[in-house]
Order: structure tokens, then sequence, then C-alpha cells
């Protein structure tokens, strides 16, 4: 694998991760036009490290305050406690449709083009949707509703939906607010992102050789990098322009994507 191929994996995991996209699936499809095949998709998943690193820089600070108020503050157990029962759907059908995953929906451009099209046109419909928001602050989303966030971001699973997208819709319509939508996603990537990079290389480092060490370590750096630059400004973004320009780069890069599949197979 050249080092430009990574750099340019890596730059792409970094820009789409926290956006409603699909960094996978961005990275599925660039893999099959450049004609790399990282054994397992195992490159896919672990240079994700640079996204999870890049959110844990960027909020360190109203972490450590989480960490600190805990002992103290209902409101700040009640919404850590959100965030982990958010995660546990992903975890458990991930472990247990781990194999799958991999084999049949990780193998499948067609597949990933498909849900690019179609979860844009979703995005585009329930941006336009006049929805009266009643949670304005990441912080007082309940747990009933977290627990329906955490089902919805199962549907990720299917490249090409995007985690942040399908935990954004559902948030969206459960009546949270664009930006705390966008902020829980955040909070939700850090266990999610985290148990799938750990369980992912434990599934396959014994499989991994010195270059492929290599290729990742430079991957997550290019990641990291990129990954700073979205969480530091894409709260904003939302608030100003809502998620229709997510929207159209799906069903563009996804109609691209059909189009090169029919003509270069």
């Amino acid at each position: 694998m050249s080092t430009w191929h990574v750099i340019l994996l890596g730059l792409v995991e970094g820009l789409t991760e926290f956006i409603p996209v699909s960094s996978t699936g961005h990275l599925l499809l660039l893999g099959h036009f450049l004609g790399f095949n990282s054994p397992g998709k195992t490159f896919e998943v672990l240079i994700q490290l640079g996204s999870i690193l890049a959110i844990l820089s960027v909020y360190a600070a109203k972490l450590v305050r989480l960490l600190l108020d805990l002992p103290s503050d209902a409101r700040a157990r009640r919404f850590v406690v959100a965030v982990l029962v958010a995660f546990l759907p992903a975890a458990v059908i991930g472990a247990a449709g781990h194999k799958y995953i991999k084999e049949v929906f990780f193998e499948s451009p067609l597949l990933v083009c498909t849900t690019l099209i179609v979860g844009g046109i979703v995005l585009l419909a329930v941006d336009k949707m006049q929805l009266k928001p009643r949670y304005h602050d990441v912080m007082d989303i309940p747990i009933p509703l977290a627990v329906a966030i955490g089902f919805a971001q199962c549907l990720a699973m299917i490249p090409g939906v995007s985690r942040s997208g399908s935990t954004i819709v559902a948030a969206l319509l459960l009546g949270v607010d664009k930006r705390s939508a966008t902020e829980f996603t955040f909070f939700l990537a850090m266990p999610t992102m985290t148990g799938a990079f750990a369980y992912d290389l434990y599934k396959n480092y014994a499989g991994l050789t010195f270059a492929d060490m290599q290729s990742i370590a430079l991957g997550f750096v290019v990641a990291f990098i990129a990954g700073v630059l979205v969480v530091r400004y894409l709260l904003q973004f939302v608030s100003n322009h809502g998620f229709a320009p997510f929207a159209w780069w799906r069903i563009l890069v996804g109609g691209a994507g059909l189009g090169a599949l029919v003509v270069l197979g």
C-alpha cells in the first residue's frame, strides 16, 4: 500500500467520521476503486483511533469537568448513564454480528452506494421537517431517549448508513435540537469507536505485519489532524446550515459510485 494511499484514506476518515456521510462507506468505496483491500478491512477500522483521539483532545476540558462533577451532580451522572446505555446496543449487536458485517456488508460496494443515496434522501427529508425540539442541551437528553438513539446507531453497521447520521436523525425525530443531537453523537462516538477499535484489534492483531502497522500509524496521524478540524467547527456549521449539504454530498458520492461500478465493475 503506497504512502499516498494511506494519507488519502486517513484524510477521508478524519474528515468524514463525525459528519453524517459515513466514513466507512467512503473508505470502502475509495479502497475498492483504488484497488486497495486490507485483510479483514482492518486498516479501515483501526485508523479510527485517530478520530477517537481527535474528539478526546477537543472535548478534554468538558470531559474533565464532567468527571469532577460526577460525585456531586445528579445531572452529570444521568448524562454519563445516558451515553453508556446508548452505547450498549451497538456493543452487543456489533460483537455478535462482527464476522457477518465484515465478510458480507463490507464486501459490497453496491450496498454502500445504495445506502449513501437512501441516507441522503432521508437526511434531506428530516432537515426540511418543521420539528419542534424539546431538548436544547445535550445534558438534558433523558435515558429512554438515549436508548432509542443507541438502537438507531446500530443501523450504521451497514456501511454507507453513517453512525453519526443515524444517531442524529433519531435524535432530531425524538425532539432534540440540531446542535445537541450532533453533540450527543460526539459523546456517543467515544465508547462506540473505542469498543470497535479494541474488538477489531483483538480479532486481527495476529495477522498484522510490520508494514500494516506502519500504514495504520500514518493513517491514524492524518485522521487525527483532520478529525480535530472537523470537531472544532462542525457544531457551528450545523447550527448555521443544517444537514442538507451533507445529504447532497451523500447523494453525489453514491450516484458517482454507482456510475463507476457500471463502467468499471
